[in-house]
């Protein structure tokens, strides 16, 4: 492995655990996120110099606590009060052990083995998810810290300008430090009331790595892996809440089909044209065996609804034939539980296949006319495979540029491309 390999492997594996561990000591979102961000500026220079250490991760949290502990006492003698380190690391906004006390930087941060990692994470988590922030904040939040993704990535996650997002995730992060919000996993009687904001938080990122929105390949499989692995902590915390196993089971069945999305040229497969033999049978087992397991529960819910459909999905393709009324009967039921514009697409393109595609289209229509969702490229894609069905290739033509234009994913932009240019043919 190269060091640029190393280097990019650690960011994508170990900058969210480093990352959570660091705020834990220095108290301090920002000053967290600047030290790793130096920590990792120096093994830029150091990793080519001296090789690539043996633990990467051991190395990133090392370098980063000691710029943290740089950061916080320079900010003492800037603001000329004592800086402090957090004493009761359970407060993030209580910075509250002297740095001049005598201990050591070693002292004052230790290092964590991986179980205290796993911990930090889940701090960290429900701490992006408090609901002293209002929802859009929480889930911006941990896709910045816990996803690493970049402002102008979580800004189309939720389709809006990149300066709002900017502000929205500096007032989280103030609101943490001004509201002294506790740095903790929530007790039992706090969860319920906590756990939407952190599943949402988790399927974002999930999503982000399932399909890029933008850059050059359609997979970020450190992202799906990090949702994953957030989505198996929650299962642990909560085995009793239906919701957490569907978003799990939702996760691994999407997960396991990651290898057959595109080919060997690195081009986009559509699902009814991927190679079964290529998915990952174990993991479809598992997230089979999760929605099992949701649905006994007893408790309904839209994670749970939206695995129920990609199991069919999966389940179509290995036996030659979809079951699309059911799939457009569990559409409609998602929209019941989530009516936004993404399920209503979703819905519309099971409703071209169940009914046709002019009842599609009906289903389309009032969603075109929407102002709020024409920068939703695929609600354009789906109006375009839709005309193209019924026989219109002009208006088809039209649809497919508008969602070429709004594709920022080099994988996507081509397949919509290629799909343009059949019309033609």
């Amino acid at each position: 492995m190269t060091v640029a390999e190393a280097l990019e492997q650690a960011f994508r594996d170990d900058r969210a655990a480093v990352l959570a561990t660091v705020i834990r000591y220095a108290g301090d979102f920002q000053i967290a996120e600047d030290a790793v961000q130096d920590a990792f500026v120096a093994a830029v220079t150091a990793w080519p110099r001296d090789g690539v250490p043996a633990s990467p991760r051991a190395w990133l949290l090392t370098a980063a606590r000691r710029r943290a502990v740089d950061r916080v006492r320079r900010a003492r003698s800037a603001a000329g009060r004592t800086a402090l380190l957090a004493a009761d690391p359970t407060m993030v906004g209580g910075m509250v052990a002297d740095v001049n006390s005598g201990s050591s930087a070693e002292e004052i941060v230790e290092m964590a083995d991986d179980d205290g990692l796993v911990d930090d994470r889940l701090r960290l988590i429900f701490t992006c998810c408090h609901p002293a922030m209002d929802q859009p904040a929480r889930v911006a939040l941990t896709l910045r810290t816990l996803g690493g993704l970049t402002t102008a990535e979580i800004a189309r996650a939720f389709l809006v300008a990149e300066p709002t997002m900017g502000k929205r995730l500096v007032r989280a992060k103030r609101k943490i430090a001004d509201a002294r919000i506790p740095y903790r996993v929530p007790t039992a009687a706090e969860l319920p009331g906590r756990l939407r904001g952190v599943l949402q938080a988790v399927y974002l990122i999930f999503n982000e790595g399932y399909s890029a929105s933008s850059g050059d390949n359609l997979l970020r499989v450190g992202l799906c892996g990090e949702a994953l692995r957030l989505g198996r902590l929650l299962a642990d915390l909560l085995p009793g809440d239906a919701e957490v196993w569907g978003l799990l089971s939702l996760m691994q069945l999407h997960h396991a089909r990651r290898d057959a999305r595109v080919d060997a040229a690195g081009r986009y497969v559509g699902l009814t044209d991927q190679d079964p033999a290529r998915w990952d049978a174990d993991l479809l087992q598992v997230g089979q065996a999760s929605l099992d397991r949701a649905v006994g529960l007893r408790r309904p819910g839209p994670y749970q609804l939206q695995a129920a459909i990609t199991a069919l999905h999966v389940q179509g393709v290995g036996e030659g034939g979809t079951d699309w009324v059911q799939i457009a009967a569990l559409y409609e039921a998602l929209a019941a539980h989530t009516p936004s514009a993404v399920v209503q697409v979703n819905r519309a393109a099971a409703i071209g296949f169940a009914d046709g595609p002019a009842a599609g289209l009906r289903a389309l229509a009032p969603l075109l006319l929407d102002p709020m969702v024409q920068r939703y490229q695929p609600l354009h894609a789906t109006h375009a495979d839709l005309l193209r069905r019924t026989g219109d290739p002009v208006g088809a033509a039209q649809a497919y540029r508008r969602a070429i234009e709004l594709s920022t994913n080099a994988v996507e932009r081509a397949e919509l491309r290629r799909r343009l240019d059949e019309l033609a043919d």
